[in-house]
């Protein structure tokens, strides 16, 4: 039995114990950083991701620090050495060179040697007399080194204790030296003897420092989190369309044959990721007729939203479409052309899903014994059953069948998936089955279609999704314009969430297209392509379709419940002006993200002017791209504009040579104050690149 006082001496030297671990050394605000690490920061290949800390402790002692970080799947750390920057934040950046998951970490400690050699230079500059100070640095060096584990180390600390110690020995090891960073001190050492001049260049020199591993009061951080993605995740140019409407007769439901036939026009445009809605088979019953009418006629295809049928579901391919054969053709064809292929992932089926009756135990049934439909009222799913996520054998199989009907679309060559309505869909469901997809296909793009409040899109960005679609949609005036972007520019929000600007999508006609005509169409072209990296048109926008239902934001004749026949041709298109603005976005690192963007003033509320420069460049700018669009698609505006002159470190009075890269010719600028007159049914914007008058250095 224990007594009184061994009991007391235990706790004595448990308390002694949490003293001597608590950390002296202070490692805070590690950036970047989302919720404390909770969440994976998000970054692409190619780009350096440069991490901070505030890094401090008591005394005024010398620290070191670096830098640690792996892919999540390896043992072993890549090490980069931290700089002290000023008031205490230290920095390093490494770039990671393939997608994937990975962490970092920031260790710190206090550096016992390096406190040593400041303290002696102090003393050299003064010009006193060092002879203690070199042998407390002879023990110190003797002491370091019984603790050196490298070979190569220990052998060169030997030999500068041996030169330390033996008069006349330290020259021939002080000759072997790379020059000092402190040779500048030479005439300070005349002042001592010879000796002690070659003792005091070996104790001061920084090679001597790079062997000397004097780490005391380590602390480490907590190992922070980091998705890679490849660089389609922030720059990439959508289009969507319903491969059944590409035949060119309405009567005839398209082909992957008949899309392979439309690649090159859609990839002369510019477009780089091709967006099919579901491909599966479709249900027969409710199906929904022609402008989603609850009583569809003989021949209407139904809305493929409603997934499933006897042919098979979410695994299948709806046969008039093709055989696997095809779509593997189709799929090589893409990748020929640099164009990745997006997949629509909806989580609803039709009444005669076979998972109905595999797998009864997945839906929610009535007490009547009927299962509920999907509603949104006043809109109508009758063609749509919901799976219940947690219904009492859906877990795991449930969510194991979702990851896998992932996993085998990304086998057959689908690298991005396009997520229907997330939010109504559980968090921990996507958390996990975008890991498990990405752990096993580094590359797969997963796009966020949940048009809800601003809390749950943040949410999901940060458990995982890549990108999102946004408010953008809804944002025309100046002021609506000016505040999303600066929102979107939040430093804390871009650390992961990536704005996808849809100008339209086969749900949503948006009510400013509708009256606007062709320079709408341009506005809206233009503001997303210059505004985000990611941006996309549902087929039809180039065409400037906006027939709309009454009162709503529905496509009248919407391909979403028949099969359309386009006329690529059809007068007023804007094909010739998105092949613009994507040729554009290609040739301007500043036109790939939605990062860099500043608003300026334009004294005219009908027009918006803004200045976007490349990612990582610093102040002052060699060059700027700097934007104006009339937002009045019906009416000549124009009004004075301020260029951001100070952006290139110019005066207000200076010269700026400027490229019009829209109709290509260049001419001057002169001062800040600049007059523009902008005719919407000529061209409602302006792209320009401005740069210093000269050579730009």
């Amino acid at each position: 039995m224990q007594s009184h006082a061994d009991h007391g001496a235990d706790r004595r030297d448990e308390a002694r114990q949490a003293l001597l671990d608590a950390p002296r050394i202070v490692v805070d605000r590690v950036s970047p950083c989302i919720d404390e690490g909770r969440f994976a920061v998000k970054r692409c290949v190619g780009r350096p991701v440069t991490v901070e800390a505030d890094i401090f402790m008591d005394t005024h002692d010398k620290l070191g620090a670096q830098l640690l970080w792996r892919e999540s799947d390896t043992a072993s750390w890549h090490v980069v050495p931290m700089t002290l920057a000023d008031n205490h934040r230290w920095n390093a950046s490494f770039t990671p060179s393939a997608p994937g998951f990975y962490q970092f970490a920031v260790e710190a400690w206090r550096d016992e040697f390096a406190t040593y050699r400041a303290g002696l230079l102090k003393k050299v500059l003064a010009g006193t007399d060092v002879a203690l100070e070199i042998r407390e640095g002879l023990l110190l060096l003797a002491r370091l080194q019984a603790g050196q584990d490298h070979a190569q180390e220990e052998a060169f600390l030997a030999e500068a204790v041996k030169a330390l110690e033996a008069p006349g020995e330290a020259q021939h090891l002080a000759s072997g030296l790379e020059p000092s960073a402190f040779a500048d001190l030479a005439p300070l050492l005349s002042a001592y003897a010879e000796n002690q001049r070659d003792c005091l260049r070996i104790l001061l020199s920084n090679e001597l420092s790079r062997h000397v591993d004097s780490r005391d009061f380590v602390v480490r951080s907590r190992d922070f989190p980091l998705r890679i993605d490849r660089k389609a995740a922030a720059f990439s140019s959508w289009y969507e369309m319903f491969p059944r409407s590409q035949s060119g007769d309405a009567s005839r439901h398209g082909t992957f044959d008949d899309v392979m036939r439309r690649l090159p026009a859609i990839r002369a445009m510019g477009f780089d990721t091709l967006y099919f809605p579901p491909i599966h088979p479709t249900g027969r019953i409710n199906r929904k007729g022609r402008n989603n009418s609850l009583q569809a006629q003989p021949g209407d295809p139904g809305s493929p939203y409603a997934i499933g049928a006897e042919e098979g579901g979410h695994e299948a391919i709806h046969p008039e479409l093709g055989t696997w054969e095809d779509f593997r053709r189709l799929k090589a064809q893409l990748a020929d052309m640099g164009m990745n292929l997006a997949l629509d992932f909806a989580i609803q089926c039709a009444p005669d899903h076979p998972w109905l009756t595999q797998h009864p135990e997945w839906f929610n049934w009535r007490p009547d014994g009927s299962i509920r439909y999907a509603e949104n009222p006043p809109k109508k799913y009758e063609d749509i059953v919901n799976v219940d996520f947690y219904a009492p054998q859906a877990v795991p199989d449930l969510w194991l069948a979702l990851r896998d009907i992932l996993l085998l679309w990304a086998s057959e060559g689908v690298d991005t998936f396009r997520v229907d309505n997330p939010h109504t869909k559980p968090l921990p469901f996507w958390e996990w089955v975008i890991r498990e997809v990405q752990d096993e296909y580094p590359d797969v793009i997963f796009l966020s279609e949940a048009f809800t409040h601003p809390k749950m899109m943040n949410r999901l960005a940060k458990i995982g999704f890549t990108q999102s679609y946004t408010y953008f949609t809804w944002r025309n005036t100046k002021q609506e314009l000016t505040e999303y972007l600066l929102a979107l520019n939040d430093p804390d929000q871009t650390e992961f969430f990536r704005p996808n600007f849809f100008v339209n999508t086969p749900d949503i006609n948006p009510r400013y297209l509708q009256h606007s005509g062709r320079p709408g169409f341009l506005v809206r072209a233009a503001l997303a392509a210059t505004l985000s990296g990611l941006w996309g048109i549902s087929s039809g926008f180039e065409l400037c379709e906006a027939e709309a239902l009454p009162n709503s934001e529905e496509f009248r004749n919407s391909e979403k419940y028949e099969i359309r026949a386009w006329d690529w041709e059809r007068p007023g298109n804007i094909i010739e002006d998105i092949t613009t603005l994507n040729r554009l976005r290609s040739q301007y690192p500043a036109l790939q993200t939605h990062l860099g963007v500043a608003f300026h003033p334009f004294h005219n509320d009908q027009v918006i002017f803004y200045s976007k420069h490349a990612p990582g460049s610093a102040l002052p700018h060699a060059r700027l791209i700097v934007v104006a669009v009339n937002l009045d698609p019906h009416h000549v505006q124009e009004g004075t504009m301020e260029l951001p002159l100070h952006l290139l470190g110019l005066e207000d009075h200076d010269t700026v040579e400027v490229e019009d890269l829209v109709r290509g010719y260049r001419f001057d600028w002169h001062g800040k104050w600049q007059q523009l007159r902008m005719d919407p049914h000529d061209m409602p914007y302006a792209i320009w690149q401005i740069q210093r008058k000269g050579p730009v250095q």
